[in-house]
């Protein structure tokens, strides 16, 4: 019979950890300004009791951070150097290629077959491959998900349950405002396009939408994707290594149109809008809807407006059949370990993570408004009332309705050619979506194929395509 303590840790594993009497310093790399990076060092201490009780040491952890646009710089400038500045980083999922391909981080599938606790079964398919995969389809995982994250929709519901309003509405457009989470579910980007319309009145500093088109990071390419995505359009064939061909697609191209078009019901400076932005916007009330991370929810819904917002599925696309179609980005980010750890780190880093995963962690973290992805948390009694965005967190978080891209190590190379071309378009530089595209597939297709990652050059043709 096997003694076991409180938190489930066996007495003989804690009696014989090789840990036990010393003291660690521990460093974690994470987002700056993102409220689920910080949350992992805000429960450390609770990690830090945890380990001084069932195994003997102590840890004090410190926490790095730099914006989404630098992290991935500051831990390889580190990593490069074969350096254990950074124990554990969070990373953003498409970095996983460039990491692992480097041998930076440790090869979670034999930390696995180690550590079989960390054997977990995850949400839905699609946390897998977003977090832990690489390369797409291999089987073989390189991160855990820290914090999993989709695009959800925040909406005002004083304004959407207004007598006055709903009367309006109906008498305008022939349909009734959607008023439950089912609506929504059907709720088409048609239909939700003239409910942006109805509310966007400049007169009284109200719009109708808010969306991210700022050229920082990926995020125009983050809400430029579920208009491609939903509409049919895809971005690359990854067994092939083909870009050319699939991405400056007619159907892309209207994406485009469309995605430039929701700028007619957002706020004059929209264009400029990244995360913060349409954080700060909706909690001021002047949009009556804001597609954005469920990540930030915390933000979103603040106590002076939390009686008045619900939050529910983005619209989709309907389909010929009638039925309506959404395929959101992923957004989220896993843990990575530090594959230059010393013994000592490692071990702790393999503890923290054994912790983060049991059901009184993932709980605390959810309560404290983090996004787990654990199937056994996600299905507790009661979880989808633990925040107000848990219901349509869940919903989105589907192998069918949202999906991951590129965790290619010439990501931010990709990255950055097409956020220069669709915001070349959006801002009018460009008046043509298909230049965009065919600008974007030709640099892409020759980024891949120099790097040896395809074997199709880019067209001849793309010689004389450039963004003017």
């Amino acid at each position: 019979m096997t003694l076991m303590s409180h938190f489930g840790v066996s007495l003989s594993e804690a009696a014989d950890h090789p840990l036990k009497g010393q003291k660690i310093e521990m460093s974690i790399l994470g987002i700056g300004g993102w409220i689920p990076s910080r949350l992992g060092v805000y429960m450390s201490p609770i990690f830090a009791e945890y380990a001084e009780e069932n195994y003997g040491y102590e840890v004090n952890f410190t926490f790095t951070d730099s914006p989404f646009s630098g992290v991935f710089q500051v831990a390889a400038t580190s990593l490069e150097k074969g350096s254990q500045e950074y124990n554990i980083i969070i990373s953003d999922s498409q970095w996983l290629g460039a990491l692992a391909e480097k041998g930076w981080i440790v090869n979670i599938s034999d930390l696995i077959k180690e550590h079989p606790e960390l054997a977990i079964e995850w949400w839905d398919p699609v946390v897998k491959k977003t977090y832990m995969e690489y390369p797409e389809g291999s089987g073989e995982l390189w991160g855990l998900p820290q914090e999993a994250d989709v695009i959800v929709l925040f909406v005002r519901k004083d304004l959407f349950e207004s007598p006055a309003e709903r009367e309006a509405f109906k008498r305008q457009y022939g349909m009734d405002l959607p008023q439950t989470f089912e609506d929504f579910e059907v709720l088409s980007m048609e239909n939700f396009e003239k409910i942006a319309e109805f509310f966007t009145r400049p007169d009284q500093g109200l719009y109708g939408t808010v969306m991210q088109y700022s050229h920082e990071y990926d995020f125009l390419t983050m809400y430029l994707y579920p208009f491609m995505f939903s509409m049919g359009g895809e971005i690359w064939d990854p067994k092939e290594g083909r870009i050319y061909g699939v991405l400056n697609s007619v159907i892309n191209a209207k994406a485009m149109v469309w995605n430039k078009r929701m700028l007619k019901y957002q706020p004059p400076d929209a264009l400029n809008y990244g995360i913060l932005e349409n954080m700060e916007i909706f909690a001021e009330g002047k949009v009556a809807t804001a597609f954005q991370w469920a990540a930030v929810g915390l933000a979103m819904i603040t106590p002076e407006n939390e009686e008045n917002v619900i939050v529910v599925p983005p619209p989709g696309i309907k389909q010929r059949d009638g039925s309506v179609k959404r395929i959101y980005p992923m957004g989220g980010q896993p843990w990575v370990l530090n594959a230059f750890n010393d013994d000592a780190h490692m071990r702790v880093a393999i503890d923290f993570l054994k912790w983060w995963y049991l059901p009184e962690t993932q709980l605390e973290f959810a309560k404290g408004g983090g996004n787990p992805a654990v199937k056994a948390t996600l299905e507790m009694p009661g979880f989808d009332d633990i925040q107000p965005w848990f219901r349509a967190m869940k919903y989105m978080l589907n192998q069918e309705r949202a999906r991951d891209f590129w965790h290619d190590p010439k990501y931010a190379e990709l990255l950055v050619i097409q956020q220069d071309a669709f915001r070349a378009y959006v801002t009018g530089q460009i008046d043509d979506p298909i230049l965009a595209l065919e600008y974007v597939a030709c640099q892409q297709q020759e980024i891949l194929f120099e790097s040896g990652k395809s074997k199709i050059a880019p067209p001849d043709s793309c010689a004389n395509v450039n963004l003017r």
